[in-house]
């Protein structure tokens, strides 16, 4: 009897990379989506964008605003809008607790990335708090102090 090919569980289509630059992550959720078929089959072809993406909460809920999917082609007369509003799946304790966090000051929610679990499409959301400019410079200067540490670990278990 043949094995069927391993599948891997997770399939990350699109990432906020500059999310942790420009934020400080204090808590991290999934949620599920609420998608159309030509918006899913896009996802699936990794056409995605969550660059300028942000989480507006409504009184029906929180919404992914700004999330460019890319149109489907063979979609036809059948497609989405690019930069449609699409709604998140969460808990109503979730929801409530989030919305409060978000009127704080300073605050804001943020995906940080867009990923198929086992064939079903969520998104990674993170509460966030900004970073002023000294943060992300000292933020640089540790990244390069490691690198150097690194560097010099190496250098000696080479000799």
């Amino acid at each position: 009897m043949a094995k069927k090919p391993h599948k891997p569980a997770e399939l990350v289509v699109a990432q906020n990379r500059a999310a942790s630059y420009h934020y400080h992550l204090l808590e991290k959720l999934e949620a599920g989506m609420v998608l159309h078929g030509t918006e899913v089959k896009a996802l699936r072809e990794g056409k995605a964008n969550l660059r300028e993406a942000y989480v507006e909460f409504r009184p029906n809920g929180a919404w992914l605003v700004n999330c460019h999917i890319s149109q489907y082609l063979p979609g036809g007369p059948f497609n989405h809008e690019p930069l449609g509003k699409r709604k998140l799946l969460l808990h109503k304790n979730q929801l409530l607790k989030l919305a409060g966090r978000v009127q704080q000051k300073g605050l804001t929610m943020i995906p940080l990335r867009i990923y198929f679990r086992d064939g079903i499409a969520k998104c990674e959301i993170a509460l966030a708090r900004g970073k002023k400019e000294y943060d992300r410079r000292q933020d640089l200067r540790e990244k390069e102090a490691k690198r150097e540490v690194e560097q010099a670990i190496s250098r000696s278990r080479r000799r």
